[in-house]
């Protein structure tokens, strides 16, 4: 481990005097009395002799404790090792420095610190290296080189590798402007660090690496961001809190205190997420403009196919450790309930996290982000309209031999088997291709792209000027209308039905009767694609009550598969349609007017996409598919009858009327649950009438056997 960058290994309150040992052979640079290293090109110190180097810097005289820090640090980086901060002593009864050692990163070995978990999963890179430096502090400050070794027992970074040693790791003044200048500009960070090394030829010119860009970046913001402005947020959390118990806010505090990453859902979004949950886009395209914060919604879709919003998050950064973070505090505040597939774009950090907490749910990547990555990856193919045309069709491939022989075509035809970016994408195609991913439900969601969820809607909250707070605020009006337009479609829904293109048609009825409008016309369009577009091939009879279907639409050579038992009415399709969108699909509903079924079963009627989607969703008695092994029962309960109670309260809250009923509801539950609670102690005050007058007989027959 490098002190270096958790602190000094210093001695406290130890105040002795060490001797000193006998001052050996070393090696050395030179360095001038500001602890500067000599202006020299760096090979030079290829050219001298190790021990003519090591014997120049024995003796030198420094000012500081940074300046002694940084005159071994240069020297270790131009030998080819890291360095860090070692023991201190003091004079007796002071806190000034006595002497201080510099040892090589490699000192000590790791099984001489305490193995946490975090540690034991780290590479170890102790060796148990002696290399050191010591320095002297006079009376008057001046720091002096009495003791070097330099015998190490390991390998020494060569030229080309010495910008990835940890204590060389910084910013010069002219790069860190550079920075400045990109990330005020709305840059990130990877654009970033990508110009810096183009600029540089080669990363290995640099004296930092992406890791430290990202540091610097990320204590940028952290220095820019008012404390004003961060303590309104909170503020403004606490106020929200107070007014609805069902609000949530989680705050991450980086080692100086400060709040680095801010997470927060209200009621409704904890209801939503019940309702609608099963499906999450997690976005991290957006900023604030005054901080550049990265903002991150949690959106879902509603029974309509509108935006809901599950929470939202500024984050400083996009490290694996600030998203798993983040996944662990939306998955506490939703019950440890997680989704069953979330979306992101193509972010290894963001993916490890998933992996770490959501192990179980499916992880795919947004067609969105792909295609709008794309045009920067693909340079001449971009204007190529048969290019775009293969990499559309593999995108929405049936069968995986498919998408490999339209992928093999495209990546052939176009000779792009070195494209990076392809390569990359076609590794991870079971995240976004439909052929890999037939069982995962996606609500859809993918093939509208995400230009109907957070496209464009968060871009027009910010200025330059807004806070924080005024952009959470913004946000909330943003979901509030979302929330008004989701109530004007389900009274659309309660008054009115759809139109049926087929008058007579039963199942068409039923589906008008049970989906919401948005729904029906979805599942119109496969219905009337089974009467007119598809073609029955073959029917099988397997058994009794069993078919075989093989199926064709008129606009393909692709068959289909249903297989259809009359007695039980399961049905199933080779498409994947109900388990990937559920509905169903051309196919099955063209078997069902083969064998004139004039209602969809009920188990095909997936409850998130009907009129009743809100309704029911908590029952008496039900511990739900959040419970863990040995959460109180009472504990669920008191979760879900809140939000059942919430939801009520949301409900009613806007019409007079609506509020009475339930106030007149709560009064007569009121009621009903006092002549409950006195019915319980009237019985439990029998039973003990009843003990009591059970023990004195029972004293009775023992005075007659002993008068006996």
């Amino acid at each position: 481990m490098d002190s270096s960058e958790y602190g000094d290994r210093s001695c406290g309150s130890h105040r002795e005097i060490i001797c000193l040992d006998n001052v050996g052979e070393g090696e050395a640079i030179r360095a001038n009395s500001n602890g500067e290293e000599a202006d020299k090109h760096e090979e030079s110190s290829d050219v001298l002799g190790h021990e003519e180097v090591t014997k120049e810097l024995l003796g030198q005289v420094v000012n500081s404790e940074e300046e002694a820090y940084n005159l071994y640090r240069d020297y270790g980086h131009r030998m080819g090792f890291s360095v860090r901060k070692g023991k201190q002593y003091y004079w007796i009864g002071t806190k000034k420095i006595r002497t201080k050692d510099y040892y090589c990163s490699k000192e000590g070995l790791k099984n001489d610190e305490y193995l946490g978990e975090s540690s034991f999963n780290k590479p170890d890179t102790r060796t148990g290296c002696k290399a050191m430096i010591r320095f002297t502090v006079d009376e008057e400050g001046q720091w002096k080189v009495t003791k070097m070794v330099d015998e190490h027992n390991h390998d020494l970074a060569k030229p080309e590798e010495r910008h990835l040693l940890r204590s060389m790791r910084s910013l010069i003044a002219g790069k860190a402007s550079v920075l400045d200048s990109m990330g005020n500009a709305g840059i990130r960070m990877v654009s970033t660090y990508s110009y810096m090394v183009e600029e540089s030829s080669g990363a290995e010119n640099l004296e930092f690496t992406k890791q430290n860009c990202e540091d610097y970046i990320n204590k940028h913001k952290l220095m820019l961001i008012e404390a004003k402005d961060s303590q309104s947020l909170v503020k403004h959390f606490k106020h929200r809190a107070n007014q609805e118990g069902m609000f949530y806010w989680d705050v991450q505090l980086n080692q100086e205190g400060r709040p680095c990453n801010f997470f927060w859902r209200d009621g409704r979004s904890r209801v939503d997420y019940d309702c609608f949950g099963d499906v999450v886009v997690f976005d991290t395209t957006y900023r604030t403009d005054k901080y550049n914060l990265i903002c991150a919604p949690f959106v879902g879709v509603n029974h309509h196919r509108q935006n809901v919003m599950f929470g939202c998050a500024f984050l400083f950064d996009e490290t694996t450790t600030s998203f798993i973070w983040l996944f662990k505090s939306f998955l506490e505040s939703m019950d440890d309930r997680p989704p069953k597939t979330i979306f992101t774009d193509q972010d290894h950090a963001m993916a490890n996290a998933i992996a770490e907490v959501f192990p179980n749910t499916q992880h795919c990547l947004c067609l969105w982000h792909i295609y709008k990555n794309a045009p920067s990856h693909l340079s001449s193919l971009n204007s190529d309209q048969n290019f775009h045309e293969l990499f559309d069709k593999c995108q929405g491939c049936d069968y995986e031999e498919e998408f490999e022989e339209t992928w093999g075509k495209m990546i052939s035809e176009y000779d792009a088997q070195d494209n990076k970016w392809l390569n990359n994408l076609y590794k991870f195609r079971r995240k976004w291709c439909t052929a890999f991913n037939k069982d995962t439900f996606d609500g859809g969601i993918k093939s509208s792209q995400k230009s109907d969820l957070t496209d464009s809607v968060l871009n027009a909250i910010a200025d330059k000027s807004t806070s924080l707070t005024k952009f959470v605020v913004a946000l909330e009006k943003l979901v509030n209308g979302w929330r008004r337009d989701e109530s004007k479609e389900d009274f659309c829904c309660n008054q009115s039905a759809p139109t049926c293109i087929v008058e007579h048609s039963e199942i068409l009825k039923h589906a008008s009767k049970v989906f919401t409008h948005k729904i029906y016309k979805l599942f119109e369009e496969e219905y009337l694609d089974g009467c007119g577009a598809t073609s029955l091939c073959k029917e099988i009879l397997l058994c009794a009550t069993s078919y075989k279907f093989e199926l064709m639409m008129q606009r393909s050579s692709k068959v289909w598969t249903v297989l259809l038992d009359t007695s039980t009415m399961e049905i199933s399709c080779s498409c994947g349609k109900f388990e990937r969108m559920g509905l169903l699909c051309s196919h099955v509903l063209k078997a069902f007017i083969i064998k004139n079924v004039q209602r969809i079963p009920e188990r095909y009627i997936l409850k998130r996409w009907t009129k009743d989607a809100r309704k029911r969703v908590y029952r008496l008695n039900e511990e739900g598919p959040s419970k863990k092994k040995g959460t109180k029962v009472e504990l669920v309960y008191h979760n879900q009858a809140m939000r059942y109670a919430y939801n009520l309260v949301m409900k009613s809250q806007g019409h007079e009327g609506a509020r009475k009923i339930l106030w007149d509801t709560f009064d007569l539950g009121d009621a009903k649950l006092e002549k409950f609670f006195d019915r319980l102690s009237l019985d439990a005050h029998s039973t003990v009438k009843s003990n009591q007058a059970n023990d004195y007989d029972e004293a009775e027959m023992v005075d007659d056997d002993d008068e006996e």
